[in-house]
């Protein structure tokens, strides 16, 4: 189940109408909307945290652990990085398609190939070229 279904399950079983979700979390009512579309994700952790908090539930519920490691991405490279997890975690989910995994260890897989893409991401660091200012 993905964040949209997650949180439109929250919110019925609360009884909220996304206007009632959108003012107690202080969004809009068109944001709470297309997070249940699924055009948008919070990208902000206080506002899952909000979320979380009106709809009595946690925040690893909310985002599962694939929207958890794209959100962490963006707070720690921004969208670049949060695209560039997105899409990984978009192909492993399709070798996981079979269901040789149970949950748990898929999560276990993805912790560990977002860590090795942030790992990649230091070493180039390390190795790109210093630009040169003034020369």
């Amino acid at each position: 189940m993905a964040f949209k279904e997650r949180l439109k399950e929250k919110r019925k079983e609360a009884g909220l109408s996304q206007a009632e979700l959108a003012a107690r979390v202080g969004v809009t009512s068109r944001t709470i909307q297309n997070y249940e579309l699924g055009t948008r994700k919070p990208q902000n952790v206080e506002v899952v945290q909000k979320l979380a908090d009106v709809l009595n539930t946690t925040t690893d519920y909310l985002l599962g652990n694939a929207d958890r490691q794209i959100l962490a991405a963006y707070v720690r490279g921004g969208s670049k990085a949060a695209r560039d997890v997105e899409e990984l975690v978009s192909e492993i989910s399709g070798l996981f398609a079979g269901g040789e995994l149970d949950e748990e260890e898929k999560d276990a897989v993805m912790a560990a190939l977002t860590r090795a893409y942030w790992d990649a991401k230091e070493d180039n660091k390390k190795y790109a070229p210093k630009s040169r200012h003034g020369s």
